[in-house]
């Protein structure tokens, strides 16, 4: 009885696993994280995490960004 159990489990957490693979979404999704702070997900390996007033900060510098970008370009990589 105890194989039975095993296989039935080992059964499930393969079906489970292959369902968590065919789910992974590509883009970015958002959460906020335990001490409050605005976690994105989807841009790398590991979430880019910022408080609220350092995201706007940043979001405030959105033509400074693009313009140092353009400057650059041929000094920066793409990852795809």
């Amino acid at each position: 009885m105890a194989n039975e159990t095993m296989e039935q489990e080992l059964a499930r957490l393969r079906s489970e696993n292959e369902k968590l693979k065919s789910q992974k979404t590509k883009g970015l999704t958002f959460k906020v994280s335990q001490k409050g702070a605005l976690s994105v997900y989807g841009m790398g390996r590991f979430p880019v995490t910022l408080y609220k007033e350092q995201w706007l900060r940043l979001m405030d510098k959105k033509d400074e960004i693009l313009s140092f970008i353009s400057e650059n370009e041929d000094q920066l990589t793409t990852k795809e």
